[in-house]
């Protein structure tokens, strides 16, 4: 019963000195999504992605064209074609129609990968710039900005600063 005691005192006495520091808490939040999706760095990603986006689009095309010419062309001649023949060229176009199928699959893979890669880094960098940012100007705690978040006053939203600065940081 005494411990009980004793520890409810200090529970209390610990959440006064909070509620009296609490006044002199900077806090802050910063919506990330926002900095990688505005800030130089996440537009020349987005643009690098959309550039091997565009060779795969334009391989896949291809593949796409000979798939189709082989099926027409196994369809013309299927009446023609011995049996041997005929099952040879559906056994081609088979193996193509899974080496299609694979390279959409690896591309839409490396894609996610390379996407992934920049923007953890980009990620990364930005935090890097909060936390120097949050110990330069005394704050105690800068969270990240989001939808489980119900309320925060636009004057706390440090969201414009960081992307200006970390778009600084980026030229240097």
């Amino acid at each position: 019963m005494r411990t009980i005691i004793i520890t409810v005192i200090f529970a209390l006495t610990v959440a006064m000195a909070a509620v009296a520091g609490a006044a002199d808490m900077k806090l802050a939040s910063v919506d990330v999504q926002k900095v990688l999706v505005l800030s130089n760095a996440g537009k020349e990603a987005k643009e690098q992605l959309a550039l091997k986006a565009g060779k795969y689009e334009n391989e896949k095309n291809a593949k796409e064209e000979e798939l189709k010419k082989l099926k027409a062309d196994l369809e013309k001649q299927s009446v023609l074609l011995s049996e041997s023949a005929r099952n040879t060229k559906e056994k081609d176009y088979q193996q193509k129609l899974k080496e299609y199928q694979r390279f959409l699959k690896d591309a839409q893979d490396d894609l996610q990968a390379k996407n992934d890669e920049f923007t953890n880094k980009i990620v990364e960098d930005i935090v890097k710039v909060i936390q120097e940012y949050g110990r330069k100007n005394g704050y105690s705690f800068i969270f990240v900005k989001n939808d489980s978040m119900i309320y925060t006053d636009d004057k706390s939203d440090l969201t414009d600063e960081i992307l200006k600065l970390f778009n600084e940081t980026k030229k240097k």
